[in-house]
């Protein structure tokens, strides 16, 4: 005598359904909570920390924000505009020197054979597993040497540098997932090699290369301790210093802290916005050769 095999029976579709969603709100509520505290403490008059179980203040006001945005330097000067132009500036040039630098030796390592490529990829990776603050003293020496300290372009040059390697591993990992076939077929038609690189491959490596740029982006707009270290000037300094100008060795000005975090948060999150059909398939890029 045979016994009949049971399955469990699955719960109708409608219960998961309500389970799961009921379980994505909780985990998103339980996510913003602190998000919601740093809107509250931005638009909460007084500088103080208070506790409370709901992050919302009881007079919202925008006095915290008008305060961060219209500081000035003892001269007069618009020093927040004059600090944030200071991080777009950064930002943008760390971008475009990493991404130019890294698009041509990502393809190069992807595509051609030379001696050195292996030891050339591996020591990409090694300076990878270095922490920034290791860096500081021989990056102090060369910029010191180079005349570079306190200058835009001295941080330019060090994020660059940073930056060079995940942009380089991220781009040639997207390269190695285009056909080659495809150079083929241009080689055929008459095709030069820099047409192929600049009007065939960038094209289709969009993904990774918009996914490359939002990473340099944020590295250079968020860094806080070389540019702490290198620019002693404030109305050369970035918005990331100039947050930790609220925190006292005493006291500390969370009002003015919390709104100038969102105000920096900003700019980052609307590029994720205007990037954001490109990062599914730049992230994954390099994760299966075709």
């Amino acid at each position: 005598m045979s016994l009949a095999k049971t399955t469990p029976r699955r719960p109708p579709l409608t219960v998961r359904t309500v389970l799961t969603h009921a379980f994505l709100i909780a985990f998103t509520g339980v996510t913003l909570y602190p998000v919601l505290w740093v809107v509250a403490m931005a638009l909460t008059p007084q500088q103080g920390f208070t506790i409370g179980l709901l992050p919302w203040p009881d007079e919202p006001s925008l006095d915290n924000f008008a305060h961060v945005v219209s500081t000035t330097s003892p001269d007069g000067s618009w020093l927040f505009g004059q600090q944030l132009l200071n991080s777009l500036i950064v930002s943008v040039s760390t971008t475009i020197v990493g991404i130019f630098l890294a698009c041509t030796a990502g393809y190069a390592f992807s595509r051609f054979r030379f001696p050195g490529r292996r030891t050339g990829l591996l020591m990409f990776l090694v300076s990878q597993m270095f922490p920034g603050t290791l860096m500081l003293i021989p990056l102090y020496v060369l910029l010191d040497a180079m005349g570079l300290l306190n200058q835009i372009a001295g941080l330019v040059l060090v994020y660059s540098t940073t930056a060079i390697p995940f942009c380089v591993w991220m781009l040639k990992g997207y390269f190695d997932t285009i056909p080659q076939s495809i150079e083929e077929s241009a080689i055929i038609d008459g095709a030069s090699p820099f047409t192929i690189f600049w009007k065939i491959i960038l094209p289709l490596a969009q993904p990774a290369i918009a996914v490359t740029a939002l990473f340099s982006f944020m590295t250079a707009w968020n860094e806080f301790i070389l540019a702490a270290t290198f620019i002693n000037k404030e109305s050369s300094l970035t918005l990331p210093v100039t947050l930790n100008n609220y925190v006292g060795e005493y006291s500390t000005q969370w009002g003015y802290f919390a709104a100038g975090a969102i105000i920096v948060s900003v700019p980052v999150m609307a590029l994720f916005f205007a990037l954001q059909k490109n990062l599914v398939g730049g992230l994954t890029a390099g994760s299966v050769k075709g």
